[in-house]
């Protein structure tokens, strides 16, 4: 977010930037100079399937898998804090530094890494580590908490995800309106800003919740003084 085409003024030197795949890794960047202040490679979130914000981070060089997992350490530290289910855009690279790092042992105890489904489409197919194991929706019965059994209005039987696994594409896509702003304040401005913002998201997320979940009190609350009467 901190960084794309165009950011640099016509008498400052060109910054090199690559496309990083998201099933594949991506060497750090090398600069020949340093005399221009460096910038952050992104801003790392972490987000509830609803939506609400849980933690964010700046990764300075790029996004690799080691310091994915060092700021998933950092905001599990213990087993009881981990969730079951962990949405990235590159689960099989995670999942694969984890076993060779050994903290897939750790891990492997309360959690799966897997790819959220706006990405998964991309991935190789030949990819066995991430079909078999990162899969968002797998039909095979190994994850029934990810796919439940609905019906249409017909009363058809179809499956769907039974988690919003996009919710931080979602996030992206809705910070991106404050790109142009954010990129030219400082950097005690720019965390000041951008935790006010992810905040006051979050509360409104949950303040939907809490209407949503009246909302349904109330429809039942009348189904029953209907039965009474």
């Amino acid at each position: 977010m901190l960084r794309g085409s165009g950011e640099n003024l016509a008498w400052h030197p060109a910054t090199e930037s690559s496309a990083q795949p998201h099933d594949q890794p991506a060497p750090e960047v090398q600069y020949a100079t340093y005399f221009m202040p460096r910038r952050f490679y992104c801003v790392e979130t972490i987000c509830a399937p609803c939506g609400a914000v849980i933690a964010w981070a700046k990764f300075a060089n790029s996004e690799s898998p080691t310091n994915i997992m060092g700021f998933l350490e950092t905001v599990y530290p213990t087993e009881e804090s981990r969730p079951d289910y962990i949405c990235i855009d590159k689960a099989c690279l995670v999942l694969s530094h984890s076993i060779a790092s050994g903290s897939w042992e750790r891990w492997s105890k309360t959690s799966r890494f897997i790819v959220d489904a706006y990405h998964y489409i991309n991935h190789r197919v030949t990819d066995y580590l991430c079909r078999s194991w990162c899969n968002p929706a797998p039909l095979d019965g190994s994850a029934p908490n990810l796919v439940i059994l609905d019906y249409d209005k017909c009363g058809q039987p179809y499956y769907k995800r039974a988690f919003n696994t996009q919710a931080c594409e979602q996030l992206n896509s809705w910070l991106g309106g404050f790109e142009s702003v954010m990129r030219k304040m400082t950097v005690g401005n720019f965390n000041w800003f951008l935790h006010t913002m992810l905040f006051y998201h979050t509360q409104r997320v949950l303040e939907k919740q809490e209407k949503q979940a009246n909302s349904s009190d109330d429809d039942g609350s009348d189904d029953s003084t209907d039965e009474s009467d």
